[in-house]
């Protein structure tokens, strides 16, 4: 059966472990991993705006072995021009995997039922599964194990990031905290589905609107931008309800001493989180983005079922 990559929880907490373990060896030896020798193709399609999902899909691609084919969606004119389950059935002809930016998870659900190869979610209006890989890895570095760490998400838990924290978050076994304003918290299947994982994993969850309360001896520290792509016509509305969400010094300085602050960017400064912070020496932002190359040239290869790395341990 063909496996895909749609939304964090389709990782079960062993296989999570298994594709971040292979992450941190293709970092060490980044050319060891001929997974799309040939060179073979994968399909990039980009409905949304990207820099570090374009970039690190078509070095990583190519880092494999392959050769990324970007598709322009809005030229393809995917669920207008022709159906997705047409674009699937002819892109799963032409390449080994299909790489995804779009809005709807409903669409991509409908691209992965009909390619026949596997699919990737590399961000929808719901889940950004590839990030929140990348936000583990980094956070392994730093912290060594995951299971047992505190994360505190302050902003926008209604966003793809604070759905994807708690499912990526309790898959790892993690204490999440999500801080937001009531009107912007996660949806409760969400949360719910969190939990249910967490009674495997050790994982807990608390959604609330204090961020100082959230951040009280955390280990980690995480934002987002307050005003995500579809939103912007909301924009002084979402101002407004994050003003007192702003991570600063003195919301760090509750954090644990030696917290990390993770933002998956772009960052926008004197918002959602201080220049002091983002540049500061708790940052962690930049391993961040370059860990996205290394935790999708994993993701590809596990779900090609090559996990052959040569000489590098996994």
């Amino acid at each position: 059966m063909t496996r895909h990559f749609l939304r964090d929880d389709d990782l079960s907490p062993a296989e999570q472990h298994e594709v971040l373990s292979l992450a941190a060896s293709l970092k060490q030896a980044p050319y060891d991993s001929h997974s799309l020798a040939g060179p073979r193709t994968v399909a990039t399609i980009y409905d949304k705006p990207t820099l570090r999902t374009q970039a690190s899909f078509a070095a990583g691609i190519a880092e494999l072995g392959g050769h990324p084919m970007m598709v322009d969606g809005s030229l393809a004119g995917i669920g207008k021009r022709e159906s997705v389950a047409d674009v699937a059935r002819v892109l799963g002809r032409q390449a080994a995997l299909i790489v995804w930016r779009t809005y709807a998870q409903s669409a991509l659900d409908e691209m992965a039922e009909h390619a026949g190869v596997p699919v990737i979610n590399a961000l929808t209006d719901e889940f950004h599964p590839c990030q929140l890989l990348a936000d583990l890895l980094t956070i392994r570095e730093r912290k060594g194990e995951l299971t047992g760490l505190t994360v505190a998400f302050v902003g926008d838990g209604a966003c793809n990031m604070g759905n994807s924290w708690l499912l990526a978050g309790a898959t790892a076994g993690l204490h999440v905290r999500i801080a937001a304003p009531e009107g912007h918290q996660p949806e409760e299947q969400y949360v719910a589905r969190a939990r249910e994982i967490g009674d495997r994993t050790g994982a807990t969850v608390d959604v609330m609107t204090d961020p100082k309360a959230a951040v009280d001896g955390a280990d980690v520290v995480v934002t987002d931008t307050w005003v995500s792509m579809g939103k912007e016509e909301e924009a002084a509305e979402r101002l407004a309800a994050f003003s007192d969400y702003t991570v600063t010094a003195d919301l760090m300085g509750l954090a644990a001493p030696e917290a990390i602050v993770l933002h998956c960017l772009p960052a926008y400064r004197g918002k959602e989180i201080d220049s002091d912070v983002l540049d500061g020496p708790q940052s962690v932002v930049w391993d961040e983005a370059e860990n996205r190359r290394h935790v999708q040239k994993a993701i590809i290869t596990w779900l090609l079922g090559d996990t052959d790395t040569g000489e590098v341990p996994l």
